[in-house]
């Protein structure tokens, strides 16, 4: 099990080590982004109801139901399903929105306290990988969306100590990420600490730029009633500008709420069985309860799939696994070097080459966000944001995941046959080019011919790498 552990139980965040504390922190951000990203593109989440329904009409009627009656709950049961693999994705995606906006917010306050926040390269490279400094440390893994994988997320998002006393045996830095931001006020908050306030100099990622959007078309779900479904509120986030200790304290405030809420929510019992009888009253993140939090989120996806789930068994039809009707069967913790490197009738495209092209897409993000906190010369920081990451990046991203997860593949490590996933790897560049020109070599190595997304990848601002602390 891996584990990048910066703090003893001994230490605590002092003035010192402060730098290391944030950083950390930017990390352990950075580690949730690909489980939620990989999770998210697991789930269909447009199932064929058509399909779903003909089949439990045909189950119904041979168990003994009229055809009316067949016909009228199957569509009722299909339409609940319908509604929850488009909510599910929604919610998934919309903690991973957010989890962006903390990285940002904690990237703010290293470059305000105490240097240069570094992205890129911080992503997991080994998996199942562990959250930077947790204890107990857990798995956390690249995987598709199960009931297991919900309560991954929980263990990350908890507002409360793990559970599992067998775990708990040793010192540990922090037992919950609130607690380790906790640390981090403490220290802020009893030392008179400089702040670096010149952003012409040291720039942040600052508010009324439309830089962050809490909602984008993956965060929006569709009720029974047809009506979206903001899964996001404007209310509960938003960028701030570290300049004092008030406002470094507010930032981080709204991660921890965000997070982990604000009435520290329980829903874990023995061995991480999730008590669904708790989930009400919710728990949010902000007073004015327009938002859940990311640990009542997952709770609640956990158990509406439970509920969904008893629906359907209570058909009198036989075992039926619903997840079959809207989870995409990918393989666990997936890596580049183990897909096809050639197109073949089964595989209308190079899984390797457009595996690549994903990383390349993936990491180019954290060079374009790293790329904001350094004084401009080049591509402004409006440009990268409102050209790069909003509308070419996230198009980019998105297509490009839908592309290869058409394509199936035999895993040469277990033998087994799967659908080919975004797996979220960290590009390495290298230093003899720009980090987009050898995009663009990659996207000619995926498209040869070129397709729809060839002008929005010679669009994207070209802007140099991070190596050792210098541009």
């Amino acid at each position: 099990m891996m584990q990048n552990t910066f703090f003893r139980a001994e230490s605590e965040v002092t003035p010192a080590n402060l730098g290391e504390a944030i950083q950390q922190a930017i990390e352990i951000e950075i580690a949730t982004i690909p489980i939620y990203l990989y999770t998210y593109y697991s789930i269909n989440r447009v199932p064929n109801q058509a399909a779903v329904s003909g089949m439990i009409s045909q189950k119904l009627v041979s168990a003994g139901y009229s055809l009316q009656d067949a016909t009228a709950t199957a569509l009722d049961v299909s339409a609940d399903l319908m509604v929850y693999a488009n909510k599910a994705g929604a919610l998934i995606m919309s903690v991973a929105i957010e989890e962006m906006l903390h990285m940002a917010l904690s990237s703010n306050l290293k470059q305000a306290l105490a240097g240069f926040p570094e992205l890129v390269g911080k992503s997991p490279s080994v998996w199942p990988a562990c959250l930077p400094g947790h204890e107990p440390p857990f798995y956390i893994d690249r995987a598709k969306f199960s009931l297991s994988q919900l309560i991954t997320f929980m263990k990350i998002e908890s507002p409360h100590p793990l559970p599992d006393a067998k775990l708990l045996r040793a010192p540990i830095p922090y037992k919950t990420i609130g607690q380790f931001y906790d640390m981090i006020i403490e220290c802020i908050s009893t030392h008179k600490l400089e702040y670096r306030t010149d952003t012409s100099r040291y720039p942040q990622l600052v508010p009324g730029k439309g830089y962050y959007a809490q909602n984008n078309i993956d965060t929006i779900f569709y009720d029974r009633e047809h009506k979206p479904v903001f899964t996001n509120s404007p209310k509960s986030s938003d960028l701030i500008c570290i300049a004092d200790k008030d406002s470094a304290i507010s930032a981080i405030k709204i991660i921890v709420d965000q997070g982990e809420g604000n009435t520290g929510a329980q829903h874990f019992g023995p061995d991480y069985a999730v008590d669904c009888s708790k989930v009400i009253p919710e728990d949010y993140d902000n007073p004015e309860r327009t938002e859940l939090c990311h640990f009542e989120k997952f709770a609640q996806v956990y158990c509406e799939y439970v509920s969904l789930q008893a629906k359907f068994d209570s058909l009198g039809i036989g075992v039926i696994d619903i997840s079959q009707f809207f989870v995409i069967d990918v393989p666990k913790n997936p890596s580049t070097v183990n897909y096809p490197n050639k197109i073949t009738a089964e595989n209308p495209i190079n899984l390797a080459a457009v595996s690549n092209l994903i990383n390349a897409v993936y990491t180019y993000l954290f060079v374009m966000v790293e790329n904001c906190y350094k004084k401009q010369t080049g591509s402004t920081q409006y440009e990268i944001f409102m050209f790069g990451i909003h509308k070419s990046m996230i198009f980019i991203l998105n297509s490009l995941c839908g592309d290869i997860m058409v394509s199936t593949y035999k895993d040469p490590i277990d033998g087994k046959t799967y659908y080919a996933a975004p797996t979220f790897e960290d590009y390495p560049f290298g230093l003899a080019s720009s980090p987009k020109s050898q995009l663009v070599a990659l996207y000619y190595l995926a498209y040869p011919t070129g397709n729809y997304l060839e002008q929005r990848v010679l669009d994207l601002p070209d802007v140099p790498l991070q190596y050792n602390g210098i541009f």
